[in-house]
């Protein structure tokens, strides 16, 4: 079962540049441009805008937004008012543009390229009842670095860390205001420390297995600005059965129906 597929129509070559695609959301007919040798959104994306507390009507930023992915899903599974996605790579933000484009999502997503370590220069305090982030996940110097600088800027914490979208998403977010990020089980210490570094509680987390029974490979987490501490730990996501087929709740969070 193919998750999105290539979309091949005339015409839109137009919207593309050199080694871009055109691939099928399937969600409300959604579509976005992606370039086959850089990074590509995956499942957290995915599992991030499923699990985000949006505000009806309100104002939602996405720190980090690559290709616009989870504001582009975000247009279609709530009821947000306004979606600003923040991209520091010129060549990602002019992609993510042509995706709002693409799907006539200009009213309602705005694609800012700028610094999350520079926020003040774009955003006034607490402009934002949600902000969302799906981070890099490993720090500078650890683990495999890509070559491509693009894919290395996504993976690693070369020009942006935890500590920097925690320090942003605080300073965005109106009093009891919602962040969400997707990370790794290895960063949760770090992940909570820095949330509450800048009076960001933790709320809620969602560890994600791949199979019952086995460790988790991601979580998920809301924290709310100025709020007292209460954690939830919700029961964990399974991504697959035993005989490797999706869970039904992966079926229901991609809106996918059973081959």
């Amino acid at each position: 079962m193919r998750l999105w597929y290539n979309e091949q129509k005339r015409g839109f070559d137009k919207v593309l540049k050199e080694n871009e695609q055109i691939d099928d959301l399937q969600l409300k007919g959604l579509k976005i441009i992606q370039n086959r040798s850089k990074f590509r959104f995956g499942t957290d994306a995915v599992l991030l805008s499923y699990y985000a507390k949006i505000k009806p009507g309100g104002r939602c930023a996405d720190l980090g937004t690559g290709t616009g992915i989870i504001p582009i899903l975000l247009s279609a599974k709530s009821a947000a008012r306004q979606i600003t996605g923040i991209e520091i790579q010129e060549d990602l933000c002019d992609a993510a543009s042509r995706s709002v484009d693409l799907n006539n999502l200009g009213d309602k997503i705005k694609i800012v390229c700028g610094d999350i370590r520079k926020i003040e220069d774009y955003f006034k305090k607490g402009e934002f009842d949600n902000v969302v982030s799906n981070p890099p996940y490993m720090k500078n110097g650890s683990g495999f670095r890509s070559d491509d600088d693009s894919i290395a800027v996504s993976r690693h914490e070369l020009i942006c860390s935890i500590s920097d979208i925690a320090r942003a998403a605080s300073y965005l977010l109106c009093d009891k205001g919602m962040l969400t990020m997707v990370h790794r089980p290895n960063r949760l210490a770090d992940v909570i420390c820095v949330l509450r570094e800048n009076c960001l509680e933790p709320k809620s987390i969602r560890f994600v297995q791949s199979f019952e029974g086995k460790p988790p490979n991601l979580f998920l987490v809301n924290a709310q600005k100025n709020a007292m501490p209460f954690l939830k730990i919700d029961k964990p996501l399974v991504m697959r059965n035993g005989d490797g087929g999706y869970t039904d709740e992966i079926y229901g969070i991609y809106g996918m129906v059973k081959e």
